[in-house]
Parts: structure tokens; sequence; C-alpha cells
């Protein structure tokens, strides 16, 4: 997929579908990117598609399946924006430690690729909420 440098590309991006029921745009969104104005689209979009695939139909579909809508709370993060929280203290790990985990566009030291997302099952939210074990 070529470079996301205008409006049609990032909404072609943004619908790529990356399983039943996911896609792509579910994954860019970021209060650091939103807060501070720092894109937040990736340089390598083909491996960021590659990985995200993988994420949802292998963790992502079976989650959901289980215990109905998962929230994406957050995922994909570019080099600028993952530094940019590194360095300001919004919970984010150094880029190298990032790469193949929230930087899906690179992989990890031992070339390995992958994707990592942080998410809310709605479903335990609410029987956690009433005081269920988060270990069950």
């Amino acid at each position: 997929m070529r470079a996301i440098t205008s409006y049609d590309a990032l909404e072609k991006f943004g619908r790529v579908r990356l399983s039943k029921n996911f896609f792509m745009r579910e994954f860019l969104y970021s209060e650091i990117s939103n807060l501070y104005g720092i894109p937040n689209l990736p340089e390598n979009t083909d491996l960021a598609i590659e990985v995200g695939k993988l994420l949802c139909e292998e963790l992502l579909e079976p989650l959901n399946a289980t215990f109905g809508r998962i929230a994406v709370r957050s995922a994909y993060r570019s080099l600028s924006v993952n530094s940019f929280g590194n360095e300001h203290g919004h919970n984010c790990a150094s880029n190298e430690s990032n790469f193949a985990h929230h930087i899906w566009d690179k992989p990890d030291e031992n070339e390995k690729k992958r994707a990592t997302a942080c998410v809310i099952i709605p479903w335990f939210m609410d029987k956690y909420a009433e005081g269920a074990d988060w270990r069950f």
C-alpha cells in the first residue's frame, strides 16, 4: 500500500478490514495524537496491515466471540506519537521497546513482526464493577 499522503489514502487505509469485526481505523485512535496534533500513521502500511490482521484474527476475534464486543483502548502508535508519549510521561515505552508491539510497522531486534492492542471487555467491566475478581 502506498504511503498515506492524502485524505483519500487515509480514508482507504482506515477502511482496510483486518478481520470479520475489525477495521484499521479502530486501531489508529490516539489521545496523544489528537491532543498534540501528531499524525498517528504507519510508514510501512503493508506491515501494519499484515500484523494487524494476525492480531485480529488470532486474538481479538476469539475474544469477541467469547465475551461480546471488544473495545480497543490503545493499539497502533507511530514512531513520533510513541516517542512523544515516552518523552512526556504518557505511559509509552521507548520506541525500541515498542517495535513489534504498539509500533506495528517496525520489526523488533530479532526481526519478529507483531502487533499489540490494549482492549476493554465491556462484559467483564460490568462484572468487575460489581466486585468480580479479575483473575477469575
